[in-house]
């Protein structure tokens, strides 16, 4: 596996608020020019002239990757605006809090579709010009329940299991290449993600860190030599659930009682 330098440039998704937002702080405090792509542009401005201050090169594009044509052009723009890219992070996600019985098959696409194959279709674009430099790292963010099973959150779950496992696989394709994968998982974060229109209030009751501090080891990841970073720690919670998830299982219901 490759261990990445401190990087020049980075892209990084959901950027408006949040993780997102604090990653490419974090970034730019520590002299990376960052990109940032989110939905709502008020917001991203304000990220990037705070991201400005420290990295004046920066920039920001305002694109919806839901749209399956944004990531292949957030990805040329932010290629042939820097030059080239040392860092992507695929942040972006949007929540779906719902007991199973009630998703639509078309609420499940639409959290696939940002959630997972946005970060692959930004992956694919840019994949060959960082192979071609022999040089990269891509950082996926994925989640807590990339790796557990969570109540009445059955299309979320699904989208980060998969992103798991595709970052996963890319490990192992890209391990000889220059190109080094990071995979986060985050706990509860406190950011929007728990306040979103269009989904039901989440039923656990859970101390939320803060998102400049999942922000900041997210950073120093990037130049480690691991693959796989809990933020907070909670690779015993998942271990647990791997060797008796029946016992997880009752726990998780009763828990909810």
């Amino acid at each position: 596996m490759s261990v990445s330098k401190a990087p020049t440039t980075a892209l990084i998704t959901g950027a408006s608020s949040g993780i997102g937002a604090d990653v490419a702080r974090v970034l730019a405090l520590r002299g990376t020019t960052v990109g940032i792509v989110a939905r709502r542009q008020d917001r991203l401005e304000a990220v990037l002239d705070e991201c400005r201050r420290t990295a004046p090169d920066s920039q920001m594009w305002v694109e919806d990757l839901e749209i399956p044509a944004a990531a292949e052009r957030v990805a040329d723009a932010a290629w042939d605006a820097f030059g080239h890219l040392d860092v992507l992070v695929n942040n972006a996600a949007i929540p779906s809090v719902r007991h199973v019985a009630a998703l639509s098959s078309e609420e499940v696409e639409r959290v696939m579709q940002v959630n997972f194959h946005a970060p692959v279709r930004l992956i694919s674009a840019l994949l060959p010009r960082l192979i071609e430099r022999n040089s990269g790292t891509i950082v996926n963010v994925s989640s807590l329940g990339g790796r557990l099973g969570i109540l009445h959150e059955a299309a979320y779950c699904a989208s980060k299991f998969a992103l798991c496992g595709w970052s996963e696989a890319m490990a192992l394709d890209l391990w000889d290449s220059g190109i080094a994968v990071k995979l986060i998982i985050p706990g509860a974060v406190d950011t929007e993600i728990w306040n979103h229109p269009d989904a039901e209030p989440s039923p656990y009751d859970v101390t939320k860190v803060r998102s400049v501090d999942v922000a900041e080891q997210i950073v120093d990841a990037i130049t480690s030599d691991t693959f796989e970073h809990y933020i907070p720690d909670m690779r015993a919670v998942v271990e647990y659930k791997t060797a008796k998830i029946d016992k997880y299982f009752a726990r998780s219901i009763e828990a909810m009682r």
